[in-house]
């Protein structure tokens, strides 16, 4: 129970490998669902269409023989969406409150928007339940463009939509930093302006919950997560440090990366952080990449370009809006070297990425002049 109302009805998927289809999950994913009695009964959001019997079995646990009034839905992705029709088949009477361009998205996913049974609400549209009184805020990509959060102004608590999730199921234990920053860089990363725009919405709000669509309910210490989410949707700096993202092929630019790396923490840096792209978990090391202010590309000279891997998180990070970061490059090529010019064109479209003067340029393997090189790198990265 989160209020003497307010009640959880989601459900925890531990047969789930990757997260929309890319992410590892090796906790699995809650996906949460609400119930709010009132004189009207209302429930927020459905659940994975693999757990939609767990989920209205949880319904009627909590309700008997009563069927909701209404059913909330913040936002159509699937994994929140899918079990809407089999709901219906269930409490065929239950009105669902959403938004016009959810119903649209309904009519896409289940062939029918539910003409007979809709309650179409916008920005600042009110539902009354009797002493909860629900207010809409529209979300707009955060991170679909139908997305609304719902405030209850008598128990204070912000229902979220996406806002404030994080990977893994609610039975798991982990610090809910961690994986809710992989979540929210990979997730809903590209979308800063607009989460800043829901921020400035929920400052007017006098908020003691949050109950968000994935993760924990969220009740202490709430000016932590909102000064996290700040920091992260306005592409600030969380930490010190400097993140080390390299590929190597037989070793030599790994070489030149533990070198730096050992450079690094002798020059004084607080946290330096190393993903070996080919191996590691590339969420995390997009994460890492947008928690600190500084990073370094090592890689070779691969088919005239970069090798593959870095060429994918590069991608990602300019896909997600990576900006306002200070970059050093380490490149190698047994001939024709072009890796440093290929990672500078890369960020050409990203917004105030600044490169360090010097970069390393690693003729096969690291020589004593190498070493000079990427001792001035430190310090400049620095």
């Amino acid at each position: 129970m989160i209020t003497n109302d307010i009640t959880y009805i989601g459900v925890n998927d531990h047969k789930i490998d990757l997260f929309e289809g890319q992410y590892i999950v090796p906790n699995g994913m809650a996906y949460n669902s609400y119930l709010i009695k009132d004189e009207k009964i209302a429930v927020m959001d459905s659940v994975d269409i693999n757990f939609k019997d767990e989920w209205i079995s949880n319904i009627k646990a909590e309700l008997g023989n009563t069927a909701p009034d209404y059913l909330i839905i913040q936002h159509m992705e699937p994994d929140h969406s899918s079990s809407i029709a089999e709901f219906m088949k269930v409490f065929p009477e239950t009105t669902i409150v959403s938004t016009d361009k959810a119903f649209a998205m309904m009519q896409r996913f289940f062939s029918t928007d539910f003409a007979d049974n809709r309650l179409v609400v916008k920005e600042g549209d009110t539902l009354t339940l009797g002493k909860h009184t629900l207010s809409f805020i529209t979300a707009p990509m955060v991170h679909w463009p139908e997305v609304m959060m719902t405030y209850d102004s008598f128990d204070k608590v912000l229902f979220s939509a996406d806002a404030f999730g994080k990977f893994g199921a609610l039975d798991c234990e982990e610090d809910w930093a961690c994986e809710a920053r992989r979540y929210y860089f990979g997730i809903v990363g590209k979308f800063g302006a607009q989460v800043q725009a829901v921020l400035k919405k929920a400052a007017a709000l006098d908020i003691a919950i949050i109950c968000p669509l994935h993760g924990p309910v969220l009740s202490e210490n709430l000016g932590y997560y909102l000064d996290l989410y700040n920091t992260w949707s306005s592409y600030g700096v969380e930490s010190e440090g400097v993140v080390i993202c390299y590929t190597s092929v037989y070793g030599n630019t790994k070489k030149a990366v533990e070198i730096l790396a050992d450079e690094l923490k002798a020059q004084g840096c607080p946290k330096v952080a190393v993903n070996d792209l080919a191996r590691c978990d590339m969420a995390e090391a997009v994460e890492d990449a947008f928690r600190y202010g500084k990073l370094v590309l090592a890689t070779t000279t691969y088919n005239g370009g970069i090798f593959p891997f870095m060429h994918e998180f590069i991608h990602h990070l300019t896909d997600h809006g990576y900006k306002n970061r200070k970059i050093g490059i380490i490149e190698n090529g047994s001939w024709a070297p072009v890796a440093a010019k290929t990672i500078v064109k890369m960020f050409e479209g990203s917004k105030d990425i600044t490169f360090t003067d010097t970069t390393v340029t690693v003729a096969s393997s690291v020589k004593d002049d190498t070493v000079e090189q990427i001792k001035k790198l430190a310090t400049e990265i620095l």
